[in-house]
């Protein structure tokens, strides 16, 4: 049942406990701003109250987000995917292996910029009850954290046939591309959004870096894959759905 790690709302409400995990404090502020007090609706068609939701804290690192996760027990984990230390899978694994089999669940919704099959896959396999991607609405995440609270599963769309598909057609395979595992998380991001067209200046917007650090990570991105231009990187990112 919803209710641990988040304080009394109205009379019959528990409220839902929610701990948020990103390395940007500004993004972590956002959401603590749309999420906390708000009213999380039931949208499964039983005409139930809605639940208030209760952001008990915050993290920007990997082990002390699982420190925080294990004292609090929230009833959901909003998770970002890269991270410095092994990003939120690193977090989910160290929480679930901390926990175990016994006592109340922590379940996690990746809360992610990226939307590429293998990061959605990856962190399904390691446990995410959820993925859903950072152009989501509040109102539609507070649904989210709802639903993952209560045990069902949620996607975005898109995101949904990617982790059918994998399922469907090996489900016990790992997740893996040699030449996409010498690429850090951040190299990754870099490359999906400049296949997208996207300009330095805009991926350094998104991912809230500077330019010139945009730049060092397409030289590194170029040079591990070996490649001369962001055209060749362009057609090698579609290949491999990263686009």
């Amino acid at each position: 049942m919803p209710g641990n790690g988040g304080d009394q709302g109205a009379a019959g409400d528990p409220g839902l406990g929610v701990f948020i995990v990103d390395d940007h404090a500004m993004f972590r502020a956002g959401v603590r701003t749309e999420l906390h007090g708000r009213p999380a609706p039931d949208d499964s068609g039983q005409g139930r109250e809605p639940v208030t939701i209760r952001v008990v804290g915050e993290s920007g690192t990997v082990g002390d987000a699982v420190r925080q996760i294990l004292a609090l027990r929230p009833d959901v984990v909003l998770l970002d995917v890269h991270m410095p230390d092994g990003g939120g899978r690193a977090v989910l694994e160290a929480v679930r292996k901390q926990i175990g089999t016994g006592g109340q669940p922590v379940r996690f919704l990746a809360l992610s910029v990226s939307d590429a099959a293998e990061d959605v896959i990856g962190l399904i396999r390691a446990g995410a009850r959820g993925y859903v991607t950072k152009s989501i609405s509040a109102v539609e995440l507070a649904a989210a954290v709802r639903r993952v609270a209560e045990g069902d599963a949620v996607f975005s769309p898109r995101l949904a046939g990617f982790v059918l598909d994998a399922f469907a057609a090996r489900p016990d395979a790992p997740v893996a591309d040699p030449e996409l595992d010498q690429l850090t998380p951040r190299e990754r991001e870099v490359l999906r959004l400049l296949a997208r067209g996207y300009a330095y200046k805009e991926i350094a917007k998104e991912l809230f870096l500077s330019i010139k650090t945009v730049e060092t990570h397409v030289s590194n991105v170029l040079r591990k894959l070996q490649m001369s231009n962001r055209y060749e990187l362009s057609r090698w990112a579609a290949d491999r759905r990263l686009v």
